[in-house]
């Protein structure tokens, strides 16, 4: 039985590294996915990925810019009126632009919260929307350990995550009466494109920091993005999930 079939499902950053593993794996259980992404290159790299011969579902992928408010609008309102629902909304979009407080030009803090907080804003009140009007959805908001704890050099991605947690307890409690589920999950470390240029010594050290001592892969985030867009996450809402490899929120 595939657990999204007949879906409709949105998934930002969708064409490259946890967002496209979670855009095949929701196609694979059914889904109908849209893959939205602002990168032409992992865009026309979508084209050429190879999802398993009788697929249920489909991947479409889709260029937004999520800060951008009239693009998000108009995108979901044609992926609305294409299908007359949307399932589930998976805000996975995220850039990093490191330095230290004392460092950070307004810029680079400024080009953080807009992709990290103000595209997850954007895109779940674009979507809640519909929802709201269907009476059902589930929306997941990809958080960070960070968000929690903070992190060296990493004022504007922290103050972000912090961001979204904080959003994804308000949105619970305000969807939940109208059949909409929202939850955040929180990676640890995860060995994606932002980790491909850490020193081999950093990344050591990042897995003797972690009680299972290794990094996540994109494909074990991707599943719990599943598990939460789909029908056996049926009863749970307002939770922030932490997928790090023990170590604690």
């Amino acid at each position: 039985m595939n657990r999204m079939n007949g879906k409709v499902a949105l998934i930002t950053g969708g064409a490259a590294g946890i967002g496209l593993k979670a855009s095949k794996l929701f196609a694979e259980e059914g889904a109908i996915v849209y893959a939205l992404d602002i990168s032409d290159k992992a865009l026309d790299s979508l084209k050429n990925e190879k999802l398993s011969d009788g697929c249920p579902g489909r991947v479409i992928g889709k260029k937004l810019d999520v800060s951008c408010a009239a693009d998000v609008e108009k995108a979901v309102e044609e992926i609305f009126a294409t299908h007359g629902r949307i399932d589930c909304l998976v805000n996975n979009a995220g850039i990093t632009s490191d330095a230290q407080l004392i460092k950070m030009t307004e810029d680079a803090f400024d080009r953080v919260i807009k992709v990290n907080l103000k595209g997850v804003f954007l895109m779940s009140q674009a979507v809640a929307r519909k929802m709201v009007e269907q009476e059902f959805g589930s929306i997941v908001n990809t958080t960070s350990i960070v968000g929690v704890q903070g992190n060296f050099g990493q004022t504007n991605y922290s103050a972000a995550k912090a961001g979204v947690i904080g959003m994804t307890y308000t949105w619970m409690r305000e969807l939940g009466r109208k059949g909409v589920r929202v939850n955040a999950v929180a990676p640890g470390y995860t060995m994606t494109e932002m980790l491909a240029t850490v020193p081999e010594k950093v990344i050591r050290m990042l897995e003797e920091k972690t009680p299972m001592q290794r990094l996540g892969q994109p494909e074990e985030v991707a599943q719990l993005y599943l598990f939460l867009c789909s029908d056996e996450s049926s009863y749970i809402t307002g939770q922030v999930i932490g997928i790090d490899g023990g170590l604690k929120l």
